[in-house]
């Protein structure tokens, strides 16, 4: 009798945990149904609110505390891309106002496409107003475009590269579309400036060569001609078509030594004043050369003659050697050099 009863104790007191663990479990399911209901709704609060705010504006301009609820937080099954800037005037940021038109042409494109939902949005982070974010991310400059996927951090190709790819709408699209598979086609608001300015030196043009219709002989002038062409072939072979695609800065500060860089270190990239150095050390070259190949077939006085001739070799020399270290210094690895390395 004993035995059956502390068998039944027993049985008795092993079947209490079991109920407890079955009591607990239950508990667990329900308060993960709740919770998965909860962020459920969260989620979708966040969307509807980041919808209204984009049909409002393309660009959602955002402080530390709307970065840290709607891009940081989690659940999330949308990708936010932001662009950190600094427009206060104080700031000094020259770059900042292109990149900022750019990056409003690309969000314009895509709320007005046929592929626009609330899987994609576009936000910015000023530094006066989230400087927070700014630490937070670790930017130490500005402009940058940071994508931030759905889940999990931003990777470092997530953030875009403006020194080497530039700033404008169409990159920017074509990087969004890696990142994120949201193919968005640039629609950029009719520009005519252009075409006035052309009818304008055309009607000029004209004016001109009416009023001296008596007198065109500088029509036949060579050195007129050769100075346009030469022009003509210093913007092309400096980069000045590169730069109207691409948009890139005038230079560069390094933030943390304050150091100006007017050569990119890359062959990737330029800046515009590299294109005005390239300008003026062909341009050198060029005159050097004329100074030597003139002085060749003119008649005169000829000490004069060799100082002048002496003048255009230092001139090739020396500014081919100043060209030649340019290069070098973007192509790394390059193996020939002349007088200054």
């Amino acid at each position: 009798m004993i035995f059956k009863m502390a068998s039944k104790s027993r049985i008795f007191y092993v079947s209490i945990p079991c109920v407890i663990i079955a009591f607990l479990c239950c508990l667990f399911v329900l308060s993960a149904q709740v919770n998965g209901k909860k962020k459920e709704e969260l989620l979708g609060e966040r969307v509807q609110q980041l919808m209204d705010w984009s049909n409002k504006r393309a660009i959602i301009r955002m402080n530390g505390d709307k970065f840290r609820q709607y891009v940081k937080a989690t659940p999330r099954n949308y990708s936010v891309i932001i662009m950190m800037t600094a427009m206060q005037p104080q700031r000094q940021c020259s770059v900042c106002r292109q990149v900022s038109d750019e990056f409003q042409i690309l969000a314009n494109s895509w709320r007005y496409s046929q592929s626009y939902s609330n899987k994609l949005f576009f936000a910015s982070v000023d530094y006066d107003e989230g400087h927070d974010v700014f630490k937070a991310l670790k930017v130490t400059s500005a402009p940058s475009v940071i994508h931030f996927p759905p889940k999990g951090k931003p990777k470092r190709s997530d953030t875009f590269d403006i020194q080497r790819l530039g700033f404008q709408a169409e990159q920017l699209a074509k990087w969004v579309a890696e990142r994120t598979d949201a193919g968005i086609r640039v629609f950029r608001p009719p520009n005519y400036s252009g075409t006035i300015a052309l009818g304008i030196l055309l009607t000029m043009v004209a004016g001109f060569l009416y009023f001296r219709r008596n007198n065109l002989e500088f029509l036949y002038n060579k050195t007129m001609w050769g100075v346009a062409s030469l022009s003509i072939v210093f913007a092309m072979t400096s980069g000045q078509m590169w730069n109207h695609i691409r948009g890139p800065p005038y230079a560069h500060r390094n933030p943390q030594t304050g150091q100006v860089s007017y050569i990119h270190g890359s062959s990737q990239g330029q800046f515009v004043a590299e294109t005005h150095i390239v300008i003026l050390l062909h341009a050198a070259v060029t005159i050097g050369m004329i100074l030597l190949n003139k002085n060749s077939i003119t008649e005169g006085d000829i000490r004069k003659r060799r100082v002048v001739t002496v003048i255009g070799l230092v001139m090739v020399v020396f500014f081919f050697s100043l060209m030649l270290s340019v290069f070098r210094a973007k192509y790394k690895g390059y193996p020939y050099s002349f007088l200054i390395k």
